[in-house]
Protein backbone atom coordinates (compact mmCIF):
# COMPACT_ATOMS: atom_id res chain seq x y z
CA UNK A 1 0.00 0.00 0.00
CA UNK A 2 1.05 3.61 -0.54
CA UNK A 3 1.35 4.05 3.39
CA UNK A 4 3.60 0.64 4.10
CA UNK A 5 5.64 2.11 1.25
CA UNK A 6 5.54 5.56 2.84
CA UNK A 7 6.88 4.14 5.83
CA UNK A 8 9.57 2.16 4.35
CA UNK A 9 11.11 5.21 2.70
CA UNK A 10 10.66 7.05 5.76
CA UNK A 11 12.47 4.30 7.60
CA UNK A 12 15.99 4.23 5.28
CA UNK A 13 17.62 6.95 6.77
CA UNK A 14 16.28 8.67 9.97
CA UNK A 15 18.41 10.96 12.78
CA UNK A 16 17.51 10.49 16.40
CA UNK A 17 19.77 10.10 20.23
CA UNK A 18 21.24 7.42 21.81
CA UNK A 19 18.91 6.66 24.91
CA UNK A 20 20.57 3.38 26.15
CA UNK A 21 23.87 1.65 25.12
CA UNK A 22 24.92 -2.31 25.82
CA UNK A 23 28.29 -2.82 25.45
CA UNK A 24 28.12 -6.33 25.17
CA UNK A 25 26.44 -7.06 22.28
CA UNK A 26 27.36 -3.72 20.87
CA UNK A 27 23.76 -2.29 20.56
CA UNK A 28 21.86 0.59 20.70
CA UNK A 29 18.38 1.98 21.55
CA UNK A 30 17.40 5.31 19.40
CA UNK A 31 14.58 8.06 20.23
CA UNK A 32 13.73 8.92 16.62
CA UNK A 33 10.82 12.05 16.60
CA UNK A 34 7.68 9.66 18.20
CA UNK A 35 9.63 6.69 17.29
CA UNK A 36 11.74 4.37 19.91
CA UNK A 37 13.98 1.75 18.26
CA UNK A 38 14.57 -1.54 19.64
CA UNK A 39 18.52 -2.14 19.94
CA UNK A 40 20.51 -1.84 17.11
CA UNK A 41 23.92 -2.17 16.22
CA UNK A 42 26.51 0.35 15.92
CA UNK A 43 29.31 1.06 13.02
CA UNK A 44 32.74 0.99 13.30
CA UNK A 45 35.70 1.65 11.72
CA UNK A 46 37.77 -1.39 11.10
CA UNK A 47 36.22 -4.83 12.27
CA UNK A 48 38.57 -7.58 10.45
CA UNK A 49 42.45 -8.04 11.11
CA UNK A 50 42.26 -4.65 13.25
CA UNK A 51 39.38 -3.71 15.29
CA UNK A 52 38.35 -0.91 16.72
CA UNK A 53 36.36 0.13 20.01
CA UNK A 54 34.40 3.56 20.44
CA UNK A 55 31.12 3.09 22.02
CA UNK A 56 28.47 5.59 21.72
CA UNK A 57 27.23 7.41 24.70
CA UNK A 58 23.58 8.07 25.90
CA UNK A 59 22.26 11.80 24.20
CA UNK A 60 24.52 11.17 21.35
CA UNK A 61 23.22 12.03 17.96
CA UNK A 62 23.36 9.93 15.41
CA UNK A 63 22.54 8.68 12.28
CA UNK A 64 20.34 5.47 12.21
CA UNK A 65 20.15 3.66 7.84
CA UNK A 66 17.55 0.98 7.36
CA UNK A 67 18.41 -1.46 4.87
CA UNK A 68 14.90 -2.02 2.83
CA UNK A 69 13.12 0.41 5.21
CA UNK A 70 12.74 -2.08 8.27
CA UNK A 71 14.11 -1.12 11.37
CA UNK A 72 14.71 -4.49 12.63
CA UNK A 73 17.81 -4.38 10.44
CA UNK A 74 18.78 -0.81 11.37
CA UNK A 75 22.50 -0.53 11.74
CA UNK A 76 24.19 3.43 13.62
CA UNK A 77 26.49 4.65 10.88
CA UNK A 78 27.48 7.96 12.13
CA UNK A 79 27.62 10.96 14.30
CA UNK A 80 26.31 14.17 14.12
CA UNK A 81 27.22 17.50 16.36
CA UNK A 82 24.50 18.49 18.00
CA UNK A 83 24.05 22.00 20.36
CA UNK A 84 24.69 19.51 23.78
CA UNK A 85 27.99 18.31 22.00
CA UNK A 86 29.51 20.36 19.17
CA UNK A 87 32.46 20.18 17.50
CA UNK A 88 35.78 20.54 19.71
CA UNK A 89 37.73 22.63 16.85
CA UNK A 90 36.70 24.68 13.57
CA UNK A 91 40.47 24.11 11.97
CA UNK A 92 40.54 23.00 8.53
CA UNK A 93 43.36 20.64 8.91
CA UNK A 94 43.22 19.96 12.77
CA UNK A 95 42.10 16.30 13.63
CA UNK A 96 40.91 16.66 16.96
CA UNK A 97 39.14 13.81 19.62
CA UNK A 98 38.19 15.06 23.08
CA UNK A 99 36.93 12.99 25.84
CA UNK A 100 34.69 13.72 29.04
CA UNK A 101 37.55 13.76 31.60
CA UNK A 102 38.89 16.63 29.97
CA UNK A 103 41.37 15.40 27.66
CA UNK A 104 42.13 16.53 23.95
CA UNK A 105 44.24 14.69 21.34
CA UNK A 106 44.77 17.22 18.16
CA UNK A 107 47.05 16.85 15.45
CA UNK A 108 47.37 19.73 12.45
CA UNK A 109 49.03 18.42 9.67
CA UNK A 110 49.34 21.74 8.07
CA UNK A 111 51.67 22.64 10.91
CA UNK A 112 53.19 18.59 11.44
CA UNK A 113 52.03 18.82 15.01
CA UNK A 114 50.91 16.74 17.59
CA UNK A 115 49.45 17.46 21.04
CA UNK A 116 47.89 15.79 23.98
CA UNK A 117 46.86 17.33 26.75
CA UNK A 118 44.44 16.92 30.11
CA UNK A 119 45.36 12.80 30.72
CA UNK A 120 46.65 11.98 33.93
CA UNK A 121 48.79 8.60 33.17
CA UNK A 122 50.36 7.51 29.94
CA UNK A 123 51.55 4.49 29.58
CA UNK A 124 53.93 2.68 26.93
CA UNK A 125 54.78 -1.22 26.68
CA UNK A 126 57.42 -2.56 24.06
CA UNK A 127 58.83 -5.90 24.10
CA UNK A 128 61.36 -4.83 21.92
CA UNK A 129 62.72 -1.61 21.70
CA UNK A 130 61.37 2.16 21.81
CA UNK A 131 63.38 4.95 19.43
CA UNK A 132 62.93 8.21 19.79
CA UNK A 133 64.62 10.63 17.37
CA UNK A 134 64.57 14.59 17.47
CA UNK A 135 66.98 17.48 17.26
CA UNK A 136 66.11 18.83 21.03
CA UNK A 137 64.31 17.05 24.00
CA UNK A 138 63.10 18.42 27.07
CA UNK A 139 61.28 16.66 29.64
CA UNK A 140 59.65 18.07 32.43
CA UNK A 141 58.94 16.78 35.85
CA UNK A 142 57.55 18.41 39.18
CA UNK A 143 58.81 15.41 41.70
CA UNK A 144 61.23 13.55 39.72
CA UNK A 145 62.39 11.66 36.59
CA UNK A 146 63.63 7.63 37.10
CA UNK A 147 66.14 5.67 35.06
CA UNK A 148 65.34 2.13 36.30
CA UNK A 149 67.41 0.04 33.98
CA UNK A 150 71.22 -2.34 34.62
CA UNK A 151 72.88 0.09 32.59
CA UNK A 152 72.09 3.89 32.00
CA UNK A 153 74.34 5.19 28.73
CA UNK A 154 75.32 8.78 27.99
CA UNK A 155 76.90 8.80 24.81
CA UNK A 156 77.79 12.14 24.62
CA UNK A 157 78.61 15.51 26.84
CA UNK A 158 76.25 15.79 30.35
CA UNK A 159 75.65 17.93 32.39
CA UNK A 160 74.04 18.42 35.74
CA UNK A 161 73.94 21.15 38.06
CA UNK A 162 74.28 18.44 41.01
CA UNK A 163 75.33 15.21 41.31
CA UNK A 164 74.88 12.55 44.02
CA UNK A 165 76.35 8.81 44.33
CA UNK A 166 74.50 6.73 46.80
CA UNK A 167 75.52 3.18 46.56
CA UNK A 168 79.01 3.67 45.75
CA UNK A 169 80.68 2.34 42.13
CA UNK A 170 83.88 3.38 40.35
CA UNK A 171 84.38 5.95 37.84
CA UNK A 172 86.30 5.90 34.82
CA UNK A 173 88.03 8.20 32.36
CA UNK A 174 90.31 10.82 31.09
CA UNK A 175 89.23 14.21 32.69
CA UNK A 176 90.52 17.59 32.32
CA UNK A 177 89.62 21.12 34.10
CA UNK A 178 89.53 21.55 37.57
CA UNK A 179 88.20 19.13 40.37
CA UNK A 180 87.05 20.50 43.70
CA UNK A 181 86.62 17.93 46.96
CA UNK A 182 85.61 19.23 50.17
CA UNK A 183 87.07 22.26 48.98
CA UNK A 184 90.45 21.04 48.39
CA UNK A 185 91.82 20.58 44.98
CA UNK A 186 93.39 17.05 44.55
CA UNK A 187 96.23 18.53 41.69
CA UNK A 188 96.95 21.71 43.55
CA UNK A 189 97.26 20.93 47.37
CA UNK A 190 100.14 20.74 49.72
CA UNK A 191 100.94 18.67 52.39
CA UNK A 192 102.66 20.22 55.74
CA UNK A 193 104.48 18.70 58.47
CA UNK A 194 106.29 16.36 56.64
CA UNK A 195 109.81 14.48 58.47
CA UNK A 196 111.90 12.26 56.68
CA UNK A 197 111.30 8.57 57.64
CA UNK A 198 108.09 6.68 58.50
CA UNK A 199 106.03 9.80 59.71
CA UNK A 200 102.53 10.88 58.45
CA UNK A 201 101.54 13.68 57.47
CA UNK A 202 99.55 16.26 59.09
CA UNK A 203 96.33 16.43 56.02
CA UNK A 204 95.87 18.30 53.06
CA UNK A 205 95.55 21.50 53.41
Amino acid sequence: TTAELFRLLCNLARIGTVTEIDTETCTARINSGENHTDWVRWACSRAGGAVTWHAPTVGEQVIVMSPCGEMTTAVIVGSLYSSDHPAPDSGASTHVTTYPDGARFCYDPAQSALALNGIKTLNVNAGGAVAITCSTATVSATEKVTLDAPEVVCTKKLTASTFSVTQGGEMHGNFTGNMTINGIKPDEHSHGGVESGGSWTQGTK
